[in-house]
C-alpha cells in the first residue's frame, strides 16, 4: 500500500487567500495530494489546499478554488475611492 498524501509546493503558501467556493478567506497552510477515496481496491488522488480561517479552524477545498485575497474585482465605486487617495 503507498502513501496516502503527500505535500505539494505552492507559490501561496503561507499567504492570505480566498476560497472562491464559499468566499472565506484566510491563509494557506497546506497543499496536499491526499488519496480521498475510501475503498482499499481504488485510488482517487485529489489535490486540497488546507486554509486556516480567521477562527483558527482549517478547512479544505480543491486548489482551483484558491486565489490571493487581495484580488477582488474592483467596481466603480472603489475605484473613485482608490483614486482620491
Amino acid at each position: 500500500m503507498s502513501e496516502q498524501y503527500e505535500y505539494v509546493p505552492h507559490r501561496l503558501l503561507r499567504r492570505r487567500v480566498r476560497d472562491i467556493a464559499s468566499g472565506v478567506e484566510g491563509v494557506l497552510m497546506a497543499v496536499i495530494n491526499e488519496d480521498v477515496s475510501d475503498s482499499d481496491t481504488y485510488e482517487h488522488w485529489m489535490e486540497l489546499a488546507y486554509i486556516r480561517g480567521a477562527s483558527g479552524r482549517e478547512f479544505t477545498t480543491a486548489v482551483a478554488n484558491v486565489q490571493p485575497a487581495y484580488d477582488q474585482p474592483q467596481t466603480a465605486g472603489r475605484r473613485r475611492d482608490l483614486g482620491s487617495a
